[in-house]
């Protein structure tokens, strides 16, 4: 039997680079008022809004039961609102408003500025982008 070793595994690897991808943008992110969670949201959001909570949690990658929370802090913002489309007054749209909008002028710096605490090349960054997308779309068909 062997034990397992912890620099050797990969969900440890990717855990701690996450936790230090999160450090560096919290001080980035602390002028804008925003979380980093807040922030992934609000770049899926700029990529394509006016869509239902659950495809926003899908694309963000996050549950619903944190979406709620989440989505309360950004309205109370005044960087998105909730929207009942007028096909099913079941579900709510999420919207940004001008602000939320005007906010994505601003993400370009923060995002270059992290990338560049990393001190990974563009092709290692894409290397390890490519390779996360891997793992997450086989335990997504899993």
């Amino acid at each position: 039997m062997s034990v397992a070793k912890l620099d050797k595994q990969l969900c440890f690897a990717l855990y701690s680079a996450s936790h230090q991808l999160s450090s560096i943008y919290r001080p980035l992110l602390e002028p804008l008022g925003l979380t980093y969670t807040q922030f992934i949201v609000l770049m899926a959001l700029w990529e394509k809004d006016n869509i239902l909570i659950s495809q926003l949690a899908q694309r963000a990658g996050l549950t619903k039961a944190t979406m709620t929370p989440l989505l309360k802090r950004l309205e109370e913002k005044g960087l998105i609102k909730r929207v009942v489309p007028s096909d099913n007054e079941r579900q709510k749209n999420i919207v940004l408003t001008d602000s939320g909008r005007e906010l994505s002028f601003k993400s370009g710096d923060v995002t270059k500025q992290a990338f560049c605490e990393t001190a990974l090349s563009e092709s290692e960054a894409k290397e390890i982008i490519a390779l996360c997308k891997k793992i997450t779309q086989k335990v997504s068909q899993a």
